[in-house]
Formats: C-alpha cells, sequence, structure tokens
C-alpha cells in the first residue's frame, strides 16, 4: 500500500544575528522616542501648561 506523506517542512536558515539586530532597533527607537518627548516636554508652552496643572492642583484644597 502506498503511504501518502507530506514533505517536512525546511526549517529556518540560520538567523544567528537577527535577536541582536532587533534589540538594537528596538534600542534606538526607544531613545528616539525619548529624545522627542524630552524635547515637547521641555518647550516653554507645555512646560507652563504643566506647572499651571501642578498649581491648581495642589491650591484646590480637596
Amino acid at each position: 500500500m502506498l503511504a501518502l506523506t507530506r514533505p517536512c517542512p525546511r526549517t529556518a536558515v540560520d538567523d544567528a544575528g537577527m535577536t541582536t539586530s532587533e534589540y538594537a532597533f528596538c534600542t534606538i527607537t526607544a531613545v528616539a522616542f525619548a529624545g522627542v518627548l524630552y524635547a515637547v516636554l521641555t518647550s516653554g508652552a507645555v512646560s507652563e501648561a504643566l506647572t499651571n496643572l501642578v498649581v491648581d492642583a495642589l491650591s484646590s484644597g480637596l
């Protein structure tokens, strides 16, 4: 009797450096995002708005 078998799926080729490159990409992305966030939060308008928010919250007397 002829057995119908499926060939084994091919295994992935060697990708030894792939994990390292993914970590490097994520690290670079996180540093870039932190830089943009720092620039936004230290700008004059945002800094003033955050200061006013904190002052209003502390002086509300709840």
